[in-house]
């Protein structure tokens, strides 16, 4: 971990499956946070399944794309496992996406830099490569000499961005039913297989808060509010706003 994160201003994560309802809560308690001081929201997440639904939904090209981006979905997804880098166009994209994600975690560490908190929906992982938050490319997987250079770079980028560990994360736990309710446009199996690894991310070793999120919204945040204040409190933050 960075020897810079202990002087900068706290950094609080909400971790969890999709159906969670992360960003419901990053919201409720970013406003609820600034009572303690200047606070932002960072969302340090891909949005690949975001992006793709804006483009499915284009005129005339929506439906072609959607079933391009189904192809070259399942090409990745079976090449995890072989030990077989994806083609050159996927592994591009999800270049794409991670230079995204690069330039959010830097606008984020700006923010910190500036004295705010940050409340972070989502947070990259090393735990689970391949998995949700984490790298989608293998360094080791037999590819193109272009694609490989791409999987470093890819590996460089999530090594410094979990170099800054969470001073507390928030781990949204939901059952498969509730997710799939919550999240109905999303596939059953990418779900039950995002459960299963949530509780098993550390983060780097940061303090972890479990909250069971199939709870009403009130008592999810109430559990959120009483971790993040006893942190913040233990940093020397004070309440000024009721």
């Amino acid at each position: 971990m960075s020897g810079e994160n202990d002087t900068l201003p706290p950094l609080i994560a909400i971790i969890g499956c999709d159906g969670s309802g992360k960003s419901t809560v990053s919201e409720e308690l970013l406003a609820w946070t600034k009572g303690f001081g200047p606070a932002a929201a960072a969302h340090l997440g891909k949005q690949q399944g975001n992006s793709g639904r804006w483009f499915a939904n284009l005129p005339l090209v929506g439906g072609w794309f959607e079933k391009f981006i189904g192809r070259k979905a399942a090409t990745v997804h079976s090449s995890r496992g072989k030990n077989k880098a994806p083609d050159l166009l996927p592994a591009l994209v999800m270049h794409a996406f991670t230079l995204r994600r690069i330039r959010r975690f830097r606008r984020m560490m700006k923010l910190r830099q500036q004295g705010l908190i940050i409340i972070a929906d989502r947070f990259p992982q090393l735990d689970f490569p391949s998995a949700f938050d984490g790298p989608d490319m293998s360094v080791d997987a037999n590819g193109s000499r272009f694609v490989q250079w791409l999987a470093r770079r890819e590996q460089r980028a999530f090594e410094w961005m979990t170099s800054y560990r969470p001073d507390l994360a928030l781990r949204l736990n939901v059952d498969l039913d509730t997710a799939c309710a919550r999240k109905p446009d999303h596939r059953r199996e990418a779900l039950k297989r995002k459960i299963e690894i949530t509780p098993r991310l550390t983060l780097n070793g940061a303090k972890i808060v479990e909250i069971d999120a199939a709870q009403p919204l009130d008592k999810v945040l109430a559990v959120a509010k009483s971790a993040v204040q006893s942190m913040l409190v233990e940093r020397g933050y004070h309440r000024t706003e009721p």
